[in-house]
């Protein structure tokens, strides 16, 4: 089990998380998301995942289609199609976003029961096939409530674990990069070839030094301002995204196709980062940090 963020170990969390994707991309996003899960357990007073079981948090809220849930006189159930569900044939469990009423709500849910099934064939992409993250309906199947009305979005560590994703980003990118210091190392590298590492360097230096700043911040205030929180994990997210960036684009053209079309592994590192770092939606949370930021107070000249 993965320390919680905030608990004073949040560094040793980041540090495993980009561990587990520098091993392979789409493992250290199997393992963030049951870290994540057992945070948010934790958080909101949730059971603790047993040993053996896997969970997956389904939180995507795209406008169609809607996953319902309505109470029962046998407890609560699940009714409709939930979209983006990471390892939907492999996960045991899974926190799953469902509409109650207008509002949003979390809920705990067994996937082994008989209302519950990963939709064949939904899940078409190259890059990320591994994490089967296909669609999964939901008939009348059984789940148990995790906190009140709101409470997935309102709480601190909503934000702590954006930062973890970013850490999985990072790490993935620390590996992508390791064809061209390899070429480097032997000294097989021109001086374009070599520009295009030391860039590579020096965005991943700032990733990583963002994230160990940000393990810091979280654990000095875990529960802190909120408008806080988001405004780190978004600064810390787009700050990585632009190195994952930076990375994918400048190995390419340093190394041309031949890892692309060769090296298996390789390949198959840069398909599964240039998909996950897509869970960054780009410009729009670019806009969403600009706003936040406009309602603070003046903060660059404060180092």
């Amino acid at each position: 089990m993965l320390p919680f963020p905030g608990g004073g170990r949040t560094l040793e969390r980041f540090r495993a998380l980009a561990a587990s994707s520098a091993e392979d991309t789409v493992l250290g996003r199997m393992i963030e998301a049951h870290a994540d899960a057992a945070a948010i357990l934790h958080e909101l007073d949730g059971p603790a995942p047993a040993s053996g079981q896997i969970w997956g948090v389904w939180a995507a809220e795209p406008p169609d289609p809607v996953l319902r849930a309505r109470a029962t006189a046998s407890g609560w159930v699940l009714d409709g199609r939930k979209l983006w569900c990471s390892g939907a044939s492999i996960c045991s469990h899974a926190l799953v976003t469902a509409r109650d009423g207008e509002q949003r709500r979390l809920f705990a849910v067994s996937l082994s029961q008989p209302g519950v099934r990963a939709v064949p064939g939904s899940w078409h992409a190259v890059g990320m096939r591994e994490s089967d993250s296909g669609a999964v309906d939901f008939d009348v199947a059984r789940a148990v409530p995790v906190g009140e009305n709101g409470d997935y979005l309102d709480r601190a560590g909503f934000w702590h674990g954006a930062v973890g994703v970013a850490a999985c980003w990072y790490g993935s990118a620390c590996r992508v990069v390791r064809p061209l210091h390899e070429r480097a190392a032997r000294g097989r590298a021109d001086e374009h070839a070599l520009a295009h590492l030391g860039a590579v360097a020096a965005a991943l230096s700032a990733a990583r030094l963002g994230l160990s700043a940000a393990a810091g911040e979280i654990d000095a205030d875990p529960d802190g301002d909120r408008s806080r929180s988001r405004i780190r994990a978004r600064t810390v997210r787009a700050l990585v995204e632009d190195a994952v960036t930076a990375t994918v684009d400048r190995v390419g053209r340093a190394l041309g196709a031949g890892p692309l079309c060769m090296d298996a592994e390789h390949a198959r590192r840069v398909a599964d980062l240039t998909v996950y770092v897509r869970q960054s939606h780009a410009e729009a949370d670019l806009a969403d940090l600009g706003r936040d930021i406009a309602g603070q107070e003046f903060i660059w000249p404060d180092l």
